[in-house]
């Protein structure tokens, strides 16, 4: 059966994202390239809309991988699988229908969200095991370096042909635009670009998720103020700290001449002892501080984009 649409829960998208930028992070603390990581998906079809596939959960799994090859074949990692499967099935409706992992390759001109020959390879086994039961399984790559650049989460979401399939159109990619250029194929979709389909994507948040997000804007309207600053507010925040606190090393290092012989510490036109050095380390805290709320303004902006789409 083929598929048109992946629709994916607000919440469990940023859980990827965030498992797939700690391997990211992981690899680059220890001194090497990104690793790659791998996680179940949780969900069922659309009954409303049949060829819809809906992810309602993801589950990091404990596997690490390199160069489009992740896979899950070590006896841990299926114990965890099997345990996790159980444990889901007492708890949950809803059954294992997907998997993820990230490709975290150097920054180019265009994503690295496609299918290698390692991918295609285990897409097909799922979809063998668990289609004909009635569960069509979705895979998802995320390119977690490029939604870093980017600060908007890169995913995109594929099912595979069956091998005795032939496309009836030639030179057709998987988001189903026609290319001639074969080295553009191959750049774009892998070498396996002829064997697998993109799913639309799309968003949703739940109603009471949503009634939660709404309720914490209209209680917490600093949420508004981070989401909603000047673009420019990042760049010239930390430089408008410094010029405001010139003033306070110029007139310190100025009255330098009056210090007591020997002394640290000088006393200003309103009797307070000034400490130069302690003030210079106060300034470039300050500036240090506007750095880290600039940061955490650009999270926000991408939390915000995360969270703006609802069903």
């Amino acid at each position: 059966q083929v598929f048109s649409q992946s629709s994916i829960s607000s919440r469990h998208r940023l859980l990827q994202m965030m498992h797939c930028q700690s391997g990211v992070k992981k690899g680059i603390d220890k001194g090497g390239n990104p690793i790659e990581v791998m996680g179940m998906l949780l969900g069922r079809p659309d009954p409303d809309t049949p060829k819809t596939l809906v992810v309602t959960d993801a589950f990091p799994l404990p596997i690490e991988g390199f160069e489009t090859r992740v896979v899950a074949d070590d006896a841990n990692v299926v114990n965890h699988m099997i345990q996790l499967g159980e444990c889901l099935e007492a708890t949950r409706n809803e059954k294992f229908m997907g998997w993820y992992h990230s490709h975290p390759f150097d920054l180019g001109d265009h994503s690295h969200c496609f299918f290698s020959q390692t991918d295609l390879s285990t897409q097909l086994q799922w979809q063998r095991a668990e289609d004909p039961h009635g569960n069509p399984f979705v895979g998802i790559v995320v390119d977690p370096l490029r939604s870093i650049h980017q600060g908007v989460p890169e995913l995109k979401a594929f099912r595979a042909y069956p091998p005795e399939y032939t496309s009836p159109i030639e030179n057709e990619c998987p988001n189903g635009t026609i290319d001639l250029v074969e080295q553009k194929r191959l750049e774009l979709w892998g070498s396996c670009w002829q064997r697998y389909y993109e799913l639309e994507i799309e968003f949703f948040m739940s109603t009471h998720a949503n009634k939660v997000l709404q309720q914490l804007t209209q209680d917490y309207l600093w949420m508004r103020t981070l989401v909603q600053r000047d673009p420019d507010y990042g760049k010239t925040l930390p430089e408008k700290l410094k010029k405001a606190t010139q003033p306070i090393l110029t007139a310190t290092s100025s009255a330098r001449a009056s210090e007591a012989p020997g002394g640290m510490r000088i006393a200003g036109s309103s009797g307070v002892s000034v400490n130069t050095e302690s003030v210079k380390k106060t300034v470039d805290q300050v500036v240090a501080l506007a750095n880290e709320e600039v940061k955490t303004n650009v999270l926000d902006g991408v939390k915000k984009q995360v969270f703006s789409a609802s069903k």
